[in-house]
């Protein structure tokens, strides 16, 4: 059903829409009977009003927009739904966007919150994004903009985890347990969570003084598929890793069903931690030690960043919320 504006009563009763919008207003300068008439007829067929349509004469659409690589993914999910939480307290819509991991088409998502007329901008960059002009164009036009998880830097605030930290507690908890050949499963290179992770690891086998064997390191698209055939390619060689250190969810369960499809035992014959959250190692085989990730606290984080970027505050700011290691069945204890 074709929802009536305030245009189609004015139209029917043959008066100006300033005088309609007026009357639906409350305001003065409309008569006592003009004003029944227009209430009546809005009444009568279902007249409700468009805040967005107000809000776009006053220039403030009172809607952010939010960027992520794949909206169907737990983790993600988890930080949209703080966001989106934080900013209905705050008065916001949320407009939510997926780019599918791919740059060109987190470009696209960008053009068209802008066009939209969103106040500002959260976005999880792809796995793909090396050309970050379509940011640097927004950030040189002062459009609020905050970046989280894949965070490079480029100038724009941003909410991470201590992935360096995070990742030399859990390869020191695999150490621990007795795990010599420690494996590395990552993104790409190109992507600042990955280095971060990845630096954490190696600074662990530093500080014990286990060489670093460049074949343990695999850093490659993250999907399930490649971190599956990563992990079978590792269980293949001479000398196979004891443990492995996932990087991603993904990764990390890829690499257990790589690891169980051999018929090999965790953590008996190889231990493994990962990136995830509680409920999807408590439902792995066996239960996965992770790192759990405060989702709550980076989506209220990002939106706060946020909102202080739309209330005027042009200042660069880098929250880091902190990470832990949890230990369940798939590492060794000590």
């Amino acid at each position: 059903m074709k929802r009536i504006s305030q245009r189609d009563i004015a139209r029917q009763l043959g008066i100006n829409v300033s005088t309609v919008s007026r009357a639906l207003r409350g305001l003065d300068g409309v008569s006592t009977e003009l004003r029944k008439k227009i209430e009546q007829i809005a009444e009568n067929d279902g007249y409700r009003p468009n805040p967005f349509a107000a809000s776009l004469r006053y220039d403030t659409t009172r809607t952010i927009g939010v960027v992520v690589p794949d909206v169907a993914y737990n983790h993600n999910a988890h930080i949209v739904k703080s966001i989106e939480a934080e900013a209905r307290r705050a008065g916001y819509m949320c407009i939510i966007t997926d780019s599918n991991d791919r740059s060109d088409n987190e470009a696209d998502c960008l053009e068209l919150l802008v066009n939209m007329h969103v106040e500002g901008i959260i976005i999880c960059l792809s796995q793909e994004t090396t050309d970050f002009s379509h940011l640097e164009r927004l950030k040189k036009d002062k459009f609020p903009m905050v970046l989280f998880d894949r965070a490079p830097d480029i100038g724009l605030s941003s909410v991470i985890i201590n992935d360096a930290a995070s990742a030399q507690e859990a390869t020191n908890c695999l150490i621990d347990g007795g795990a010599r050949r420690i494996a590395f499963l990552g993104g790409t290179n190109q992507i600042q969570q990955t280095i971060d992770r990845k630096h954490g690891y190696l600074e662990a086998l530093r500080e014990h003084g286990i060489p670093i064997r460049s074949e343990l390191v695999k850093c490659h698209h993250i999907s399930f598929n490649s971190g599956l055939s990563d992990t079978l390619e590792l269980l293949r060689l001479p000398e196979p890793p004891d443990a492995i250190l996932a990087s991603h969810g993904l990764l990390a369960i890829s690499a257990l069903q790589a690891v169980t499809s051999l018929g090999l035992r965790i953590p008996d014959d190889i231990a493994i931690v990962g990136y995830m959250s509680d409920w999807v190692s408590e439902m792995s085989n066996p239960r996965m030690s992770f790192v759990k990730q405060n989702l709550r606290e980076i989506g209220i984080k990002s939106f706060r960043l946020l909102l202080d970027q739309m209330n005027g505050d042009d200042s660069v700011q880098h929250v880091v919320v902190k990470a832990r290691l949890e230990q369940r069945d798939s590492t060794r204890k000590v």
